[in-house]
């Protein structure tokens, strides 16, 4: 059986998290790899029913999602989380948990951008005060230090950042090779196995 893993997607409301997760999730499924999505919204809806807002409430949301995503991992699952995740802190116990099957993709992308998108009109919410303690607004968002995978939804296509994620999970043997070549331009595949080989995967 092949080894599971935890990919970890974080970053602000809008960014691209979900949108990626689910379109890997299909890649995967076409490659006959085993694997959930645990989306951030639904998780919410599910298991996390009754918790509000509050710092606490966010890290036992987000320590949750951590405890499923080691279980699944341990049984050969590749789990992917999709969640805000705002505090470092929290997504590094959910690192150390699951040890070194973790893999943290950031979406990273200006806030002024997530506020001219803004499909659920959030941002805009936020900032009239009807909603508080909004992540990147009246709440902060701590950005990782040493993401595994960097993704930005403004400079990139959705196609170019799920090849980049493909050929660095492949690079990594997490994930078996497609039943075509993951393409991606010869530059951007050395300055993976270069950040892989400082971050002791390669």
């Amino acid at each position: 059986m092949r080894k599971g893993c935890t990919l970890w997607f974080t970053g602000l409301s809008g960014s691209g998290k979900s949108t990626l997760a689910q379109a890997l999730e299909k890649k995967l499924r076409n490659r006959e790899v085993n694997v959930e999505v645990l989306d951030g919204d639904v998780i919410r809806t599910n298991l996390s029913k009754g918790l509000g807002f509050s710092k606490e409430d966010r890290d036992i949301n987000i320590r949750r999602i951590g405890f499923v995503c080691n279980l699944l991992t341990r049984n050969g699952v590749v789990a992917i989380a999709a969640a805000i995740s705002p505090y470092k802190a929290i997504r590094g116990e959910n690192r150390a948990l699951v040890g070194k099957r973790f893999v943290e993709i950031y979406c990273e992308c200006p806030l002024e951008e997530l506020e001219r998108r803004d499909p659920k009109g959030l941002y805009k919410k936020a900032r009239a005060g009807e909603i508080k303690g909004f992540t990147g607004i009246d709440d902060p968002y701590e950005p990782p230090e040493h993401p595994e995978i960097t993704i930005n939804s403004m400079t990139e296509t959705k196609e170019e950042s799920l090849a980049r994620i493909l050929r660095t999970l492949e690079l990594m043997g997490f994930i078996p090779p497609g039943p075509e070549a993951t393409e991606i331009p010869p530059d951007e595949e050395e300055t993976i196995k270069k950040k892989l080989g400082e971050l002791g995967y390669l």
